[in-house]
Formats: C-alpha cells, structure tokens, sequence
C-alpha cells in the first residue's frame, strides 16, 4: 500500500514499511523482514487562528486551522485559507496572545493580524521640473523594482530614482511587497 520509514522492532532500526490496514493503531509490515506489527498513528493536534488580514484599506477576518505547535512569527508568510472563500498570501504582523508577542505557537495565538502580500498598492511619485505627480499601482507581490529601470504608469513613462523600504531604509531593488514608495523623474 503505502511505503513510510518507520521503527521495526524485529530488524531494530527504521526501515521502509507497507500499510496493512489502517485504523486507530495501524498495521504495518517490514519491508526489509517480513514482520508485521501494530503501529501507534500520531495524531497532530489541530487549532483555529483567527486571522484578521488588511488588505489596502480594509480587512477581512479568517478562521484557519493549522497545527497547534506550529511557531508563527511576525514577518513570517503564510497562506490564510479558511476554506470557505479565497487564499491569501499574507505576512504575518503581529500576534496576541494574552499579550502581543513577536512568536508563539499557534495553539496559544487568539488572533493574529496579517497584510496581504499576494497583490500590493505600490504609491510612486513621478516628478519633472517643479512638480509632483502621485500614483497608486496595484500589482502582484514578488514584482521586482529597481532603481534606474524605466516604467509606464498611465501613459507616463519614468525612470526610478530611488526606492524606500517598509521598514525605513532606501535600496536599488526589492519585491513590491516590501515597498513603501518609489521615485521617479518623468521622461
């Protein structure tokens, strides 16, 4: 049936073994030996999150069950399926237990709070002479910026000039998950 690496007690090492029958303690037979034996099935124990996602300027909330001893932690990725509507890719933001922790295991977390990474509004600011033009780009998560590329954004084509981080800091390149704003000069 099915091959696993499991313990024999006959060969006295893991060995490839075949399902004989499953149920609450399976039935399982050495590959290597020839013996069967019983075989206690470990259970893993589930928990719900509640899972509250932003999404630009609103947020949905999730009920997503995971692994109780699963370690979440704040800029962590996860995807949040509910199983009842859609998947979102998300980072998680912050996590409450009985207080706000940067990690815990999921069976301890009452809510964990998350942005939405899958799609992003990107604000870029294209400036030519003295003036200022603002847009908001909404575009997939992974895509890579980097400065002195040229881009078009309703009509207007730009270059970068320079790119500022979530956390505060400038860099040549990044994912637009991770990006506050983008400068440009107008072409």
């Amino acid at each position: 049936m099915s091959d696993l690496e499991i313990f024999c007690p006959s060969c006295d090492d893991q060995t490839p073994h075949s399902v004989i029958k499953s149920a609450r303690e399976d039935l399982v037979k050495c590959e290597e030996c020839g013996t069967v034996h019983p075989v206690r099935r470990e259970r893993t124990r589930l928990t719900t999150v509640k899972v509250i996602v932003s999404r630009g300027g609103t947020s949905r909330s999730y009920q997503v069950t995971i692994p109780a001893e699963d370690e979440l932690v704040v800029g962590q990725e996860m995807l949040v399926d509910d199983g009842v509507d859609d998947v979102v890719l998300a980072e998680l933001t912050s996590l409450e237990t009985d207080k706000r922790e940067r990690k815990a295991l999921a069976g301890d977390v009452r809510t964990a709070w998350a942005r939405a990474v899958d799609q992003v509004v990107v604000k870029v600011a294209v400036q030519r002479g003295g003036k200022t033009r603002s847009f908001n780009v909404s575009v997939v998560g992974t895509r890579t910026f980097r400065v002195g590329d040229v881009e078009q954004i309703e009509g207007t084509r730009y270059l970068i000039k320079n790119i500022k981080l979530r956390e505060g800091s400038f860099t040549d390149s990044a994912e637009a998950k991770d990006i506050v704003r983008i400068w440009g000069r107008r072409m």
